[in-house]
């Protein structure tokens, strides 16, 4: 499932829900998407995914009426407002994001329970995450999947509205440019040039950062999907 290919994956997309996950799951649900069980990571969060091929979308947040425990979360606003990309090796990408002048954290070990062929296993993540974020009003960060067979398993992918894949991310910025050269040095490819903005091609799908005057500073908008018969719509968010 998992393999490079010689330019950076995306991993996953994060549709912030804080502490509605339990209240807002079932209009993912109502769409005909098949989500994971709720899992409380050992940080302190909890999620559910929409697993998609090679990549997933995290509805992510915490237990009602408990604190946030995780400080780069806590004010995060609802909605999608995080693109994680895919390491097969975490210090060499903390190693390169150092030497690109990124303020980047320690490595840290990320884990959470997960159902596997009936039994309950521990889904275990390593991620590289940033001291201070890159671009304003857009939180990233680097994930290793040691356990990726905990993720994509054909049940959870099997929804019955056909979904099969995350196509493209929109984006808009007030220097489209800027912000997908940005991108792209975190991601280590370059960005390109697109009729209304600029895109980052990474090795599964296109971040398009659309040229926006209007906007204040760089905003993740909609997430592309394709069905299995090749139709392409937008994620109903609901937020």
């Amino acid at each position: 499932m998992l393999h490079s290919v010689g330019r950076t994956e995306f991993d996953h997309a994060v549709v912030m829900v804080r502490d509605r996950l339990d209240a807002l799951a079932p209009h993912f649900e109502r769409q005909g998407f098949h989500l994971s069980d709720k899992a409380v990571h050992n940080l302190g969060s909890c999620n559910r995914l929409i697993v998609l091929e090679g990549t997933y979308v995290e509805l992510l947040g915490w237990p009602p009426g408990a604190p946030p425990a995780r400080k780069e979360i806590a004010d995060s606003p609802f909605g999608l407002e995080a693109l994680v990309f895919r390491t097969y090796d975490a210090e060499a990408t903390r190693e390169r994001l150092l030497a690109a002048g990124f303020a980047v954290n320690p490595m840290q070990e990320l884990s959470r329970p997960a159902m596997l062929d009936g039994q309950e296993v521990q889904a275990r993540f390593h991620t590289v995450r940033f001291a201070e974020q890159p671009l304003p009003g857009i939180r990233m960060y680097f994930c290793r999947h040691l356990t990726p067979e905990c993720v994509w398993s054909p049940e959870l992918m099997a929804h019955p509205n056909g979904a099969r894949s995350l196509q493209r991310i929109d984006a808009r910025a007030p220097d489209a440019r800027a912000v997908a050269e940005r991108l792209a040095l975190v991601a280590g490819v370059t960005a390109e040039a697109s009729a209304d903005g600029w895109d980052v091609p990474l090795a599964n799908l296109r971040i398009h950062v659309r040229q926006d005057p209007t906007a204040v500073a760089a905003e993740l908008l909609t997430l592309s999907l394709e069905n299995r018969d090749g139709a392409h719509y937008t994620l109903d968010t609901g937020l």
